[in-house]
């Protein structure tokens, strides 16, 4: 890989890094619920895993001017984000079965 290559790949990340910073504080969000929420949350996930998909097949038949470098970047954001999710399902089934299991 070539040291311009690497450069990209490594300003791609950087652009990445910036996009995940939340736009708001959360205390400034008003009206958003706790289903709209994670609703959109599931839906950002599903659709960061689509574009994955679509870049590898794009660039598995050669349709693409994608560099291998960019189909791997976008498939690890996919990779990440879905653990992230299962990261944070994990946690509010855990909650849940506390508030169960609290004495009344």
């Amino acid at each position: 890989m070539s040291n311009m290559e690497i450069n990209r790949v490594l300003a791609q990340m950087r652009t990445l890094g910036s996009e995940l910073q939340p736009k708001q504080p959360m205390e400034q969000v008003e009206g958003a619920s706790f289903s709209e929420t994670l609703k959109q949350a599931v839906n950002d996930v599903s659709a960061a895993q689509n574009d994955a998909s679509s870049m590898m097949t794009a660039f598995e038949s050669g349709s693409t001017d994608a560099s291998l470098a960019e189909v791997m970047v976008s498939m690890q954001k996919a990779s990440l984000s879905f653990q992230a999710m299962t990261e944070v399902r994990n946690k509010l089934i855990d909650a849940y079965h506390e508030v169960m299991n609290m004495p009344i």
